[in-house]
């Protein structure tokens, strides 16, 4: 918020000492501009300046129009208002209504609808949507820090979870509440966010995609692990085949925070899923509930690695 206002003070500088040196008439309004200007990244205030300055050009000419049919008249405004501002929502560019307002206004403050009047609000437009967007441009934060600190805290909980399922599959007398599945959720949204923002603050070839696959793949990954919550909270006897899937579940534990994909944890996975088939029956109906849900969780770990899988970068070597 600090950086936006240093931005939107520089630029109001600008345009009014513009405004000044060009002799244009209300030079104060081209700093006005200049603050309807200023956006949160490079994209959002390019697509703004254009919505603004097509807004701007419509309402200049039925604000002449209608001043020069009936007058200078509050009546004439109020009829402005109720004529162009529905028209401004219906082409989509309403987000300008403001802008277009402002200069309109302008030509009843000096009661002339006149060319001269007209290029002279032209102009003031394009003093303060263009130092705006000048500055815009110029420097936008890097978001890299934030955006690696979001990273290691959302790899940091999903460890810690896959820890607690584990402790629960040796001993389920364990009871865990959870609370990382919330503040996780929350990472992953505000990690996923601000990679948006920085995707539009790079003009040239759309920006790197990497930080927004990454939170989308963390995203889909967390909806995996919500349904492995399920399937551990049904298990309810200690087992061996929980025993043998917890040391998988640790595993994962850290390998969550490698950028690579080594595909360790798929085989072990694979051979576990061979090794359940070798097993004896179980021997009553609790078992059997108990071991189904945990063969059921097997599956949804192989889901979960799939997206990683997916999404990650391979290491070769790794297998």
């Amino acid at each position: 918020m600090g950086f936006r206002v240093l931005k939107t003070a520089i630029a109001v500088g600008i345009a009014m000492y513009l405004a000044h040196a060009l002799g244009i008439k209300t030079p104060a309004a081209a700093g006005l501009l200049a603050i309807l200007g200023i956006e949160v990244t490079k994209k959002k205030g390019i697509q703004s300046a254009f919505h603004r300055l097509a807004s701007s050009i419509l309402a200049l000419l039925m604000g002449t129009l209608l001043f020069m049919l009936f007058g200078f008249h509050v009546w004439v405004v109020v009829l402005f208002l109720l004529l162009v501002f529905p028209l401004l929502h219906r082409l989509r560019i309403s987000e300008g209504a403001v802008t277009g307002a402002v200069v309109m206004l302008h030509l009843y403050a000096y009661e002339d609808a006149s060319w001269t009047s007209v290029l002279n609000e032209m102009i003031l437009l394009i003093i303060g949507l263009g130092t705006a967007n000048l500055i815009n441009i110029a420097y936008m934060p890097k978001a890299d820090n934030r955006l690696l600190a979001h990273k290691k805290r959302v790899e940091d909980l999903f460890s810690l979870i896959f820890i607690n399922m584990a402790k629960h599959l040796r001993d389920n007398s364990v009871i865990w509440d959870g609370k990382e599945l919330l503040e996780v959720n929350d990472e992953i949204d505000r990690g996923a966010g601000l990679a948006r923002r920085a995707m539009d603050n790079t003009l040239i070839f759309g920006g790197d995609s990497y930080w927004r696959v990454y939170f989308f793949m963390r995203g889909e990954q967390l909806e995996s692990i919500h349904r492995m919550i399920v399937l551990v909270a049904h298990v309810y006897q200690t087992l061996p085949q929980g025993e043998l899937l917890a040391k998988i579940l640790e595993d994962i534990s850290q390998t969550v925070k490698e950028d690579y994909y080594t595909g360790l944890a798929e085989k072990e996975l694979q051979e576990l899923d061979a090794r359940y088939k070798r097993m004896p029956l179980p021997e009553s109906r609790e078992e059997f509930e108990v071991r189904s849900a945990i063969l059921q969780l097997n599956r949804e770990l192989m889901q979960y690695l799939a997206i990683a899988k997916k999404q990650k970068k391979h290491r070769p070597e790794a297998g």
